[in-house]
């Protein structure tokens, strides 16, 4: 076998069907170097931030503009890498390109073989059109060789016996199995996969060798297959079927040595064997690293809020009898732990009557552990009873109607005993009376409210017909920077992640390229259009050589970027084929790691089922029956995620912590300067049309525009002397508006934007807060500087939260007699009105009223009018404020 050559580009590979194998074989490969490809060059982008924008942010925050900030740009191709991490220096520039960009995928309607003929000068197309449901990627054509088992083979004249292995040989590739010891007839069943791009030769060889301990192998026999002789089989049908095939002697020819059972045919990625075959362009990866290149669909663990009501307990008998005990009740499900307050009366029979929330998932393992202690002392608590209880024995409740609650028995180290042979005995102390159900009619969140791909309930009774069906093709991507260093050079091993509902899908891994071509397809159901389709990039760290961090830790997966599709934005039965930004924010910078290709299909099922769920409640109802509170949510999100990230990294292979914890945004409530400022610009965009508005009725008022002003009188005289034309007139106004911004709607799905996350010019003190871990690592000074910032930021806002106040309460302050005079006034004011009001007609009123509005300048004050300064002068509860 010859030696594995480490410049070796590996080809594009991509994988649809998802079925996993225990298959360990080894192929090498030996051929001419050929260097890693070259990324495409980027685009220019010259970011702009709004200068009302920043000087209204500097004013409420109390930040320099002054202060220097870093502009970003993607790093030289040709830059080495430290290994698992990007390089800290990012040059500053304004060219680079964060904006989505169409795809031109020509192949995506080429014709499948239909003559299942293959020829040196490649596949002859068909004039009749395959149709499957992989018509959104690029066809991949491979020479499949499944070698299932041998029979009767010659035994050793030396060990009377042979172990057994299978070579296959494609020009310079050599494929081999795993070896069997004393074994006359072996079971493989193990598939090889070559690239019909990388066929080099028109022989396929398939040799039996009987490996020696000592030397060279010995041959068995060999079977030799001209391609131009191999079948073509593409889905549906149905798979080849092995065949019995005679061992020929290596030497003589015409001599039989045994008989071996093999399949052999020309498919592409849509074929069952594509994602347990074993592909010939990951040569160098051996060990674990077969599993952890292969593609993978994952579920998430069924989910559940198991409710714990604790509601009192009986004869509960301190250790010291001469005290009353302070009693509480701690509850833990695995990792969770959760306590009830203490029960406010000193008394052995505690009334709590809390909920307890916790998250536990299918199947269920874990038990659920009730202790009643008592606090003995602040830093000590006694426990006077326990219990164990398993999942299987709570109800399972779809909906709001109560469970019937039960006694529990609970069990306590016996104290006070004299014989020391005793003390470790079981002895009965109180019980305790809780209601404790499985709730089956929430949806247990995992994700970010903002984004969630899942609504529905866990229990799958309560589940509705979907409404559509969501197909993603993953073709590539191009530009990837080098994530790592390998024999002196950079190298990324890239794959893609795709998370939606339940349902999760991996990639396989390609090795070694910056423009990998998967060209995978996965379908997913889809139950509401409000929800959000997340992909992310990584980069492959496990690929069986015993990879290390920096710091001598286990490596992990370093991150591409992401790429989130609302799937409401996307119109029905339209293929949208984009090349997506991957972004991702270093401590130095926002930086493109490169694109991601995808298209992406959203096929509706129903469009009367469409528009009914437009007016349906976002999740169960449950949530709004029985709501949890805002910290509970939390809590209970960052136990869910860490339960679907334990289970997904027990798979095969496993889907890492750090990939789950990114694509379901784990630190999304994290503290950050630069989130606040991006939140602050979104408030200051949504009030820009009302200032916008302000301003035009400023200047109607002020006579600027003397034609606009005559028409909005005219206009006003109308609306007061038909008031019934008011509600039609807007509602026409904003179907109008409607019709003519159909016009300008977004051709594109909505990508990741870098100036409305304020990440395109950010101080560099900020992005270090950003990253700063939880809690902090930073020495004292920085730590008492940016508290310093914060306390001068905080300060502003609670300046402005006083002002709203202040200004609610000279409200309150109208009627609440605090100054006698003002409320006088306001009083005879109110009964003056009432009279008029009642007097005049409706329209009179409203026609002084805005005829007042709208006077002209030469009838105006440029000091504050009555109303204003009365309602200056009414008093607030600030007098009272220390």
């Amino acid at each position: 076998m010859h030696s594995v050559d480490p410049q070796v580009q590996p080809s594009h590979g991509e994988s649809y069907n998802h079925n996993d194998t225990n298959m360990q074989p080894r192929i090498s490969i030996k051929r001419r170097p050929r260097g890693p490809g070259t990324p495409s060059p980027m685009h220019s982008f010259n970011p702009q931030v709004h200068a009302s924008h920043n000087e209204s942010y500097n004013n409420l925050m109390g930040t320099n503009p002054q202060q220097p900030r870093i502009l970003v740009e993607k790093q030289p191709q040709n830059t080495p890498l430290t290994t698992h991490q990007v390089s800290p220096q990012v040059p500053t520039s304004n060219d680079e390109n964060y904006n989505l960009s169409d795809t031109n995928v020509q192949q995506l309607d080429k014709r499948w073989p239909s003559d299942r003929a293959y020829g040196r000068r490649g596949w002859v197309s068909g004039s009749d059109r395959f149709t499957s449901t992989y018509d959104l990627v690029e066809q991949m054509f491979y020479l499949y060789v499944r070698v299932v088992k041998a029979k009767v083979l010659p035994p050793s004249t030396i060990t009377s016996s042979c172990d057994p292995y299978v070579e296959v040989k494609l020009g310079n590739y050599k494929g081999r199995t795993k070896h069997f010891e004393k074994k006359l007839n072996p079971e493989w069943n193990q598939v090889f996969a070559f690239s019909k791009d990388r066929i080099q030769s028109s022989v396929l060889e398939v040799f039996v060798k009987d490996k020696a301990m000592v030397g060279r192998d010995d041959y068995l026999g060999r079977v030799v297959f001209d391609l131009n002789e191999v079948p073509t089989r593409v889905p549906p049908d149905s798979p080849l079927a092995p065949q019995w095939y005679r061992l020929e002697d290596w030497c003589e020819e015409g001599k039989v040595r045994g008989d071996i059972m093999l399949a052999v045919w020309m498919g592409t990625q849509a074929d069952e064997a594509f994602s347990e075959a074993w592909h010939s362009d990951a040569a160098t990866v051996y060990g674990e690293g077969v599993f952890n290149i292969r593609s993978k669909v994952y579920m998430s663990p069924k989910l559940w809020y198991l409710r714990v009501n604790v509601i009192e307990a009986q004869d509960v008998i301190p250790g010291d009898r001469n005290r009353l005990p302070e009693v509480f009740v701690k509850a833990q499900v695995s990792c969770q732990v959760l306590t009830t307050k203490i029960c406010p009366s000193r008394t052995t029979t505690p009334f709590w009557n809390e909920d307890l929330i916790f998250v536990a998932c299918e199947p269920f393992e874990e038990q659920l552990t009730i202790t009643v202690e008592d606090r003995v002392h602040p830093s000590k608590d006694e426990v006077l009873g326990k219990i164990s209880l398993p999942m299987t024995l709570f109800e399972k409740r779809l909906d709001h109607r109560p469970v019937h609650s039960r006694w529990f028995n609970l069990e306590k180290f016996g104290f006070g005993m004299l014989e020391g042979d005793r003390r470790n005995e079981l002895k009965f102390s109180s019980r305790i009376h809780m209601r404790i159900c499985l709730e089956g009619g929430y949806h247990v969140l995992d994700e970010s409210t903002l984004y969630t791909s899942d609504q529905r309930p866990t229990s799958r009774q309560l589940w509705k017909q979907p409404i559509g069906i969501l197909e993603v093709g993953i073709l590539g991507a191009q530009g990837l920077l080098p994530m790592k260093m390998r024999d002196g050079r950079g190298s990324t091993d890239a794959y893609c992640v795709a998370k939606y509902g339940q349902k999760w899908v991996r990639t396989r891994t390609l090795l070694d390229t910056f423009s990998p071509k998967w060209n995978e397809q996965y379908t997913w159901e889809v139950y509401d259009p409000c929800t959000v389709i997340t992909l992310g990039v990584f980069d492959n760290c496990h690929l069986g050589g015993g990879e290390k961090a920096p710091g001598g830790s286990a490596a992990r997966d370093s991150r591409i970027g992401k790429v989130r599709i609302r799937l409401s934005t996307l119109e029905a039965n339209r293929i949208y084929t984009n090349s997506h930004p991957l972004l991702v924010l270093h401590p130095h910078g926002v930086k493109k790691m490169g694109e991601l290709q995808l298209a992406v299909r959203f096929t509706a099922l129903s469009l009367a089922n469409m528009v009914h769920i437009y007016g349906q409640p976002l999740l169960p109802k449950m949530h709004y029956l029985h709501p949890f509170t805002v910290n509970q949510i939390d809590n209970l999100r960052y136990q869910a995620m860490n339960i679907v990230a334990v289970r997904l990294g027990q798979a095969e292979p496993p889907l890492r912590k750090e990939v789950v914890e990114y694509m379901l945004d784990v630190d999304s409530h994290m503290w950050s300067m630069r989130r606040s400022k991006a939140n602050f610009f979104r408030i200051m965009s949504l009030f820009s049309g009302m200032i916008t508005m302000g301003k035009w009725c400023s200047d109607v008022c002020l006579w600027k525009n003397h034609v606009t002003s005559v028409l909005v009188h005219i206009l006003f005289l109308i609306l007061i002397w038909y008031p019934e034309l008011i509600l039609p007139t807007m509602f026409l106004y904003m179907f109008l508006i409607g019709l003519w911004n159909y016009r300008f709607r977004p051709r594109h799905p909505p990508h990741m934007d870098t100036k409305l996350s304020w990440a395109e010019a950010i101080h560099p003190d900020e992005l270090d807060e950003e990253f700063d871990t939880f809690p902090t690592s930073r020495s004292h000074d920085v730590v008492r500087m940016r508290y310093d910032r914060l306390r001068t930021v905080a300060g502003r806002i609670q300046t402005v939260v006083g002002d709203i106040a202040t200004q609610g309460e000279r409200f309150q302050s109208l009627l609440s007699w605090r100054d006698p005079r003002a409320t006088s006034l306001f009083v005879v004011f109110s009964f003056c009105a009432a009279v008029v009001l009642y007097a005049t007609p409706f329209r009179v009123v409203a026609l002084v009223t805005g005829l007042y509005f709208l006077r002209h300048p030469k009838f105006r004050s440029k000091t504050p009018s009555i109303p204003s300064n009365f309602f200056k002068r009414l008093p607030a509860r600030t007098d009272s404020l220390l």
